[in-house]
């Protein structure tokens, strides 16, 4: 891998990660499209390390309020200024932790699956489309009325099984994560800002999980990785501070009928050969 191509794919990924369309999917598109072929799912993990870091930095004194409500919020140690269990930022502490589980239990189990055949870019299309309509139905129809002060475990854990969805390519991890939140009747930036937070435990564990799996066995070249990783942080933190701006005010709609096109697209490419199936 070259240094050009890793700054044009940290581009994609810091774009891509945040925005309800698959970063994955558009990574291994990319890829292909340009006859760098497939960079792997091991490289599309550490890269997200970069966007997971721009998330950290924006949310940091989120995470860190979530943090130490938390800890003061267990019984058994005796705190100066303890916090109650029924606290918004204890919850959603909790909240985080149940809805890691799924997307962590179902990463070990399948891993050779989203690594091989998940990768399919027919497979990709029609996840691309079929989560398009189904985020499309769920922006339209919900009620849209509750914020994060209203989250609890059980909603938790289906934020986390969304979330979880996002192993497949195509799906994405905000598409999923959002899609659930606003079928639940939350706000539509209340769902975006808890796919953030929900993302944080689960890339970066995914990510140093691929270092360590990939390390020693010459399988990713460093400079042009930690290049991409770079680069996806600054662009993931732009788009960070611009997509909570805009959640707030207008639909997915947009977002919706980019996945059909691209899903479209990718059928179009790969009939006339232009892309590769694997």
């Amino acid at each position: 891998m070259g240094i050009l191509e890793a700054i044009v794919l940290g581009i994609v990924q810091g774009v891509t990660e945040f925005l309800p369309i698959s970063s994955s999917a558009h990574i291994r598109i990319f890829g292909d499209l340009f006859g760098w072929g497939d960079p792997g799912a091991a490289f599309t993990a550490i890269i997200q390390l970069g966007t997971e870091a721009a998330v950290i930095t924006y949310f940091w004194h989120d995470i860190v309020r979530i943090i130490s409500k938390w800890f003061r919020a267990i019984p058994w140690i005796k705190w100066s200024n303890p916090v109650s269990q029924k606290d918004s930022g204890v919850r959603m502490g909790w909240v985080v932790i149940v809805g890691t589980l799924p997307i962590g239990i179902l990463g070990l189990l399948f891993a050779d699956t989203i690594e091989t055949s998940l990768r399919n870019l027919y497979i990709v299309a029609f996840v691309l489309a079929f989560f398009a309509i189904i985020l499309g139905l769920a922006d339209k129809y919900s009620k849209r009325m509750k914020t994060l002060d209203n989250m609890n475990l059980r909603d938790g854990l289906l934020l986390g099984l969304g979330q979880a969805l996002a192993l497949i390519p195509g799906v994405s991890r905000s598409g999923g994560t959002i899609t659930v939140g606003l079928l639940l009747g939350y706000t539509r930036e209340a769902a975006a800002r808890v796919s953030f937070l929900l993302a944080i435990p689960a890339v970066v564990a995914s990510g140093f999980y691929q270092i360590v799996k990939s390390g020693g066995q010459g399988t990713l070249e460093f400079l042009p990785t930690a290049v991409a990783t770079v680069i996806s942080f600054a662009v993931g933190y732009v788009v960070i501070v611009w997509f909570l701006k805009i959640v707030s005010t207008y639909s997915y709609l947009p977002f919706v009928i980019y996945r059909l096109l691209l899903a479209l697209t990718v059928v179009g490419l790969l009939a006339a050969g232009m892309l590769s199936v694997f």
